[in-house]
């Protein structure tokens, strides 16, 4: 590899880093929704150069989560109950379609990840690592579909989705809900290939999910 691969390389792997790092602080709230996003402060945040920080800034404005408010200017993407319902809308119609084209489409490989995966997110209940699994299993149900686009815009609506969660968490009466018992009576339903049931399970869920948060993110 010449100097100038080698060089490409490392701006290439320093802007991915970029883009996860704040990924991840902007869906947990570090940078909170609205936050002027400032190069410098990021750069020295992330201890990375300008250029990869404004490169990851511009991807995330492909993923919603960022805002671009001048030429030169970035900030986290606003919230507002406003734009949750239309989230939670959005994705209850797109992950219909796709789970019901999954189940339709069942075969035996899928089947054993749709195990899997429920398995690991059941196992990994309260560790820092269950919302790896909590996603893993939710795409795993869609991922059936033969549909890449369809699948890609549910992966990012989840993601924005989960934003939501983390902004009004620690409520009440999302922990009086049993969750595991709601992803039980999904996954149960698609294993069986019965797909009224995994879909009016699924919409559920949802249901329950938007009107917590509703009611959590009403000052909004």
């Amino acid at each position: 590899m010449n100097m100038m691969d080698d060089t490409g390389s490392r701006e290439t792997s320093a802007t991915r880093a970029a883009y996860l790092s704040l990924r991840e602080m902007i869906l947990v709230g570090d940078l909170p929704p609205g936050q002027k996003l400032k190069i410098e402060q990021l750069r020295a945040m992330l201890n990375v150069g300008a250029s990869p920080v404004r490169e990851a800034l511009s991807l995330l404005t492909s993923d919603m989560l960022v805002e671009r408010i001048d030429q030169r200017g970035f900030r986290a993407a606003p919230a507002s109950s406003a734009n949750f319902e239309e989230i939670l809308s959005l994705r209850s119609t797109l992950e219909d379609m796709a789970l019901r084209r999954s189940i339709e489409r069942r075969d035996s490989e899928w089947e054993e990840r749709l195990v899997l995966s429920h398995h690991k997110m059941k196992r990994l209940a309260g560790t820092e690592t269950f919302e790896d699994a909590h996603k893993s299993f939710h795409t795993t149900l869609l991922s059936n579909a033969d549909s890449p686009m369809l699948e890609r815009y549910c992966s990012q609506l989840y993601d924005l989705n989960i934003r939501y969660r983390y902004l009004a968490a620690g409520g009440a009466s999302y922990q009086s809900r049993d969750v595991a018992a709601e992803h039980e009576d999904i996954f149960e339903a698609a294993v069986r290939g019965d797909a009224e049931s995994a879909s009016r399970a699924l919409l559920k869920h949802y249901r329950l999910t938007g009107e917590y948060l509703t009611t959590q993110l009403g000052a909004l």
